[in-house]
């Protein structure tokens, strides 16, 4: 996908979410996030709007903390609205050669913020609309397929990944109506984090398959897995469910 059409979706996405949230009211609970209400969705992904603002925008190469002051419940569906087109602004008028902090492999430090704020949105747009108690706004394929590639290829890649298996394992991901040459991931579990290849020929342990949207939520552990197909090992899908939570 193209950077733009990353920030076009941010930007609907940012919009789904305020409004969602202003419906279902700041003391909802949300589904998805036992532990939150909607203040604590708002508040959240207003922070990480910020934060993500302030690499694009000063260029800052180092890592910075999460973190943030938020304003009282009167302010705070419209500090977040502000957050967010912040993002989108900063984002638009971004050169394609920026160069700033990322925390994973992508091409470029542009593309890589586009379309992790793109996919953070979404996910808590998701969480947001849980939260009202209506069924999640669509996604396209290709996006839902990317959104599966960022999670299982960038996230679960990194160190700090809690999904591990002794002795060592494997699972295919295998999005069905995919794009052509996408779609289809092998996860090599074992003690150490997860390793993906993509499009590698191959038996696995077990592999579960449905469509990109079905897998984006389920695998974000944002909707249901009783609309794909497991084969193999359900074990290893329920090692997933249980340890692989982002908020």
């Amino acid at each position: 996908m193209e950077t733009v059409e990353f920030i076009e979706i941010l930007r609907r996405n940012g919009t789904l979410l305020a409004d969602a949230a202003e419906q279902a009211g700041l003391d909802a609970p949300v589904p998805p996030c036992p532990d939150w209400r909607v203040r604590d969705l708002v508040q959240h992904t207003g922070i990480v709007h910020r934060w993500a603002t302030g690499f694009i925008v000063e260029g800052r190469e180092e890592p910075a903390p999460i973190e943030g002051k938020v304003p009282d419940d009167g302010a705070l569906l419209d500090w977040y609205r502000e957050a967010h087109a912040d993002l989108v602004a900063a984002l638009t008028a971004a050169p394609a050669d920026l160069r700033c902090w990322h925390f994973f492999t992508a091409p470029s430090s542009l593309e890589f913020w586009a379309r992790r704020q793109a996919h953070e949105t979404a996910v808590h747009r998701v969480d947001a609309e849980a939260a009202l108690g209506v069924g999640p706004s669509p996604v396209t394929t290709a996006f839902a397929t990317d959104g599966v590639d960022e999670l299982l290829a960038g996230f679960h890649t990194r160190p700090r990944s809690r999904v591990r298996s002794e002795p060592p394992r494997t699972l295919r991901v295998r999005a069905v109506d995919a794009p052509a040459g996408t779609g289809d991931w092998l996860v090599r579990l074992s003690q150490e984090a997860p390793r993906v290849e993509r499009g590698a020929p191959g038996a696995a342990d077990c592999t579960v398959s449905g469509s990109a949207a079905d897998l984006y939520l389920a695998l974000w552990n944002r909707g249901p897995y009783d609309g794909l197909d497991v084969s193999g090992d359900a074990e290893l899908v329920e090692l997933w469910r249980r340890v692989s939570p982002i908020t």
